[in-house]
């Protein structure tokens, strides 16, 4: 299989799309899944490590997402500033994007972002200044700790980071996972 599950890492996890909790209002996955392509590993593991020693621990919203899902997502919210068309494909469906945010290793809070996760709005602009100070500071350091492990990020979503160029790999189906997330 070319994905690896991200379960057995030290990392937090609240896969929105395996609940109700997340903009659909509905579970869109079977079961609560987190997996990325091998190439993105190194990326995955250098952010860990970075995070760690200044009191941070990753918190993982989403990761690959089976291109059947993000159908699910486009059909509910056909939106090009916040979903890709899955007719182009997503980085999410080629197993190299993260959803994720930052949490406080000491208490395990989670850091204000200004927004939640998927909250599809100009708030959620990396570089919105209508959002609290100490969330501005919150999302540069998430940008800094991502950037300099090597991914890619998307400036209209604070939570979502990528490998560069995602074209290069292809779209994945559930299928490829042999006990799938969908439905």
């Amino acid at each position: 299989m070319p994905l690896t599950d991200l379960t057995p890492y030290d990392v937090d996890f609240e896969i929105a799309y395996a609940t109700p909790n997340n903009f659909t209002g509905q579970a869109v996955y079977a079961r609560p899944a987190a997996y990325l392509l091998k190439e993105a590993l190194p990326l995955f593991e250098k952010a860990m490590a970075l995070a760690r020693p200044l009191g941070f621990r990753l918190k993982i919203f989403d990761a690959f997402r089976p291109s059947e899902a993000q159908w699910v997502l486009w059909k509910h919210t056909p939106d090009p500033d916040f979903l890709a068309d899955p007719r182009r494909g997503s980085a999410h469906s080629r197993g190299v994007a993260l959803d994720l945010t930052l949490v406080d290793a000491a208490s395990g809070v989670e850091l204000d972002m200004g927004t939640p996760f998927d909250a599809f709005t100009p708030l959620s602009h990396h570089a919105n200044l209508e959002i609290p100070l100490k969330a501005q500071r919150n999302r540069l350091i998430l940008l800094g700790l991502m950037s300099a492990a090597g991914w890619d990020f998307y400036s209209k979503e604070w939570w979502h980071y990528q490998m560069f160029d995602p074209r290069r790999f292809a779209v994945l189906e559930d299928k490829v996972l042999g006990l799938g997330m969908m439905p």
